[in-house]
Formats: structure tokens, C-alpha cells, sequence
């Protein structure tokens, strides 16, 4: 394994505090921390009074103005490592106040909230650490972002092996590649998404996994997972078109109804149309999967065949897939609208796209770390809302006799 590069001011503090404090235990160290939190909002103190009187301590200008830095103040504050003294600077006229420390406020460990905010949003920890800097005057080393950050992982951790609900009604899934810096070389890795629907209609996000290839082995290793931690049954799978993935996923859960998504189908056919016939040619699909009915859909098909005879391969991708589109219409419009294509997941993945553009990251928790962030802030939003018309889709499930049972069976 490649040896990790520290930058060499954290290394020299660490061994200054090792040398200093001596610490035992996890307990030790934390105690060193909270030692150092009070000089560091200290130095950031200062260099606020600073800015507010316009010069520096001991500068010349300040014998030509009336306000003038008058001494400290002592203040207890709360860290997310304790209690912690600090010396509050003072001006003469009383104007002085804190953006880092305000006034009457004595929890400052939203500092460490803000670093996680900001990494959660794909800031780079340079980009945060200069944001520090510009904002507070005050240096965050790279690996200090790295440490604060690092304490969402036992949250990650937590929410990966939570329990999941008995039943979802829809589930998605997806994969999307990113890139991870491993030793001396950079490798794209599959991103393993799972979204699903609950009873009720709410979305929820079952879990995400890494994988350095997109496998049927490991899509059967995530569902066999996701049963172990509670799932019994699922209605709808929606997938795009991994070979051996509809096999794995009916292996663990043999009910489960798979349905290939038809944009993904429609990207596989248009591969062998000119880009002058995209727009004609999508238009005539649409009126294939999109038909009122099973009739309308077979009458439209024939149709599309005979219109673009010219182009086989296009039509060969639709005809190998046509019990998909079939498939579609066992069910009232209300369920196919949900069901026939995977763009919620992919929508998840477009928002994880904006978070992962700005580059390699050194290691799966530094990836990791960024996705679960980026989650809880769409599941935040997500908090309140079910699915549009989502009392039509339950009528329709009771329309059909193989989800009816299982319906009222997880309702109870």
C-alpha cells in the first residue's frame, strides 16, 4: 500500500501534541483536541477585531482613532470535544462582534457543520480550507478537513446496515461511475444506487455500494444484503439492461415483477440512427410505449417497423426487448407511469454528478463520505412528500390478483 502523504504542519502539530500530552486512550486525545480548539478560536478572534478596527495589534494606526482594542473577556464555549476557555478580544466602544463567536452564543461546534456542509456540496478540502481562511483568517490544514469530515462515518456506516422496510412497491436501480485514486493510478468505479417506493409512497434510499465494475454477481450480493436487512418483498424492479440482473434479482425475490426502462432502450436503438432522424424516430417510439392500450401499442410497432425498415439494428433492439413494452400494459396507466422507466434514480445520480465533478478522490470513505451528505440532503426534502397519484396506483394494484394479497398484507 502506498504511503499516505500528510501535510507536513499537521504532522509537526501531532507530534507536538504527542509530545506534549503524552495521550493513552481515545479519551486523552480528545482532551489534547479541546486544549487546541482555544488558542485556535482565539487566533480567529483576533484576526476578526482586526478587520473591525481596520489595523492590526500594535500597528501606528491605532494612536490616530478612538476605538481601540481594550483588553479580553472570558467566555466558556461548547466544542463538539467539550467545554473549552477562551480570551474574548474587547474594543473601546463596544462594537466589536464575533461572526465566529456572536454574542450570547456559546456552542461554537457549528464550525465543524459548516466544514461538513461545505463537503457535502463537492467542495475539494483545499477549496474548504481556503474558504476558512478568506472568511476566518484562520489556516485549516487539508487533514484537519479530512478528521472533522470523518465523523459522518459512523453515521454512514449506521444508515448501510440500518433495517429496511418489509415491502417497497417500486424499486430502482442504477449505476454511475466515478473515479478513485488508487496508489499511483486513477480507476473509474461503479456507483451501486437502490431507490425505492414504500407502501405509503414515500421515496427512500435503501442503500449505495462500490464495486470496481457494474456485475450481475454483485447486483445479486446488494439484493441478497438488502433481504438480510428486512426486505421480503418487492413488486416493480425497474433496471436498465445489465446482462443476468432480471435472473439475479427474481433468485432473491421471486415475485418481484422486472421491467426494463424504455429511455435505456430507446439510447441502445438510436445508436444505429442517423442524427438527423433522432427527433422522428423518438416521436415514433413514444407512440409504441406511450399507447392507451395493448392494441394501440401492437398497431403502433407495426407501424414503426415498416416506417424504419431501413435502419434493422435500431428495430432489432425493440424486438429482442418487446415483451417489456408488452409487459407495460398488464397494468392500469397510473402503475406504467411509474414503472417504465428508471429516471428517479437517475435523477439521484445526476445530483451525485454535481458533487463528484472535481475529481479523483484518494480513497472509498472520501467518496463515501460525499454521496451519504449528498443523500441526507435529498431525503430532507423528500421528508413530507409521497408520489404524485399515489392513491390511483394502490386502486390499481388491487385490480390484479397476484399483488392484491400482498398489498393488503403489508398494509395491515
Amino acid at each position: 500500500m502506498a504511503k499516505i502523504k500528510r501535510d507536513e504542519k499537521s504532522v509537526k502539530l501531532a507530534k507536538q501534541i504527542l509530545e506534549d500530552y503524552q495521550p493513552e486512550n481515545v479519551e486523552d486525545m480528545q482532551n489534547a483536541l479541546k486544549d487546541i480548539f482555544g488558542p485556535m478560536f482565539e487566533a480567529m478572534l483576533k484576526g476578526e477585531m482586526s478587520h473591525h478596527l481596520g489595523y492590526e495589534s500594535n500597528d501606528k494606526a491605532e494612536k490616530q482613532t478612538n476605538n481601540r482594542r481594550n483588553g479580553y473577556g472570558k467566555k466558556t464555549v461548547k466544542t463538539s470535544s467539550g467545554e473549552v476557555d477562551i480570551q474574548m478580544p474587547r474594543d473601546r466602544d463596544g462594537s466589536f462582534d464575533s461572526q465566529v463567536i456572536p454574542k450570547r452564543k456559546r456552542d461554537v461546534s457549528a464550525i465543524e457543520d459548516k466544514v461538513i456542509a461545505m463537503y457535502a456540496r463537492g467542495m475539494s478540502q483545499r477549496d474548504i480550507s481556503s474558504t476558512i481562511e478568506d472568511i476566518y483568517g484562520f489556516s485549516v490544514s487539508h487533514d484537519m478537513v479530512s478528521d472533522i469530515t470523518d465523523s459522518v462515518l459512523p453515521e454512514l456506516e449506521e444508515w448501510q446496515t440500518r433495517p429496511l422496510h418489509d415491502c417497497y412497491a417500486f424499486v430502482f436501480v442504477g449505476c454511475m461511475y466515478t473515479t478513485i485514486r488508487n496508489q499511483y493510478e486513477t480507476k473509474k468505479y461503479a456507483v451501486y444506487t437502490i431507490l425505492g417506493y414504500t407502501m405509503e409512497g414515500h421515496k427512500e434510499i435503501l442503500g449505495l455500494w462500490l464495486n470496481e465494475t457494474e456485475s450481475k454477481h454483485k447486483w445479486m450480493q446488494i439484493f441478497d444484503e438488502i433481504k438480510a436487512r428486512g426486505v421480503e418483498d418487492i413488486f416493480f424492479l425497474s433496471m436498465d439492461g445489465v446482462s443476468g440482473l432480471e435472473e439475479g434479482a427474481r433468485a432473491i425475490f421471486p415475485n418481484v415483477i422486472v421491467q426494463r426502462c424504455m429511455v435505456h432502450l430507446i439510447r441502445n436503438s438510436i445508436k444505429y440512427v442517423p442524427s438527423k432522424d433522432y427527433k422522428p424516430f423518438t416521436k415514433a417510439l413514444k407512440k409504441v410505449y406511450g399507447a392507451p392500450s395493448l392494441k394501440a401499442c401492437l398497431s403502433a410497432f407495426e407501424s414503426f417497423k415498416q416506417q424504419w425498415a431501413a435502419y434493422p439494428g435500431a428495430i432489432d433492439v425493440w424486438t429482442r426487448n418487446f415483451q417489456h413494452v408488452e409487459q407495460l400494459f398488464d397494468y392500469g396507466s397510473a402503475i406504467r407511469k411509474v414503472m417504465y422507466t428508471t429516471n428517479a434514480v437517475e435523477s439521484i445520480h445526476s445530483s451525485f454528478r454535481k458533487v463528484t465533478k472535481k475529481g479523483a478522490f484518494p480513497n472509498e470513505n472520501a467518496l463515501l463520505k460525499v454521496l451519504y451528505l449528498r443523500v441526507q440532503e435529498l431525503e430532507s426534502k423528500w421528508k413530507d412528500g409521497q408520489m404524485q397519484n399515489w392513491a390511483m396506483v394502490m386502486n390499481q394494484f388491487l385490480l390484479h390478483d397476484h399483488l392484491k394479497d400482498r398489498v393488503l398484507k403489508y398494509l395491515e
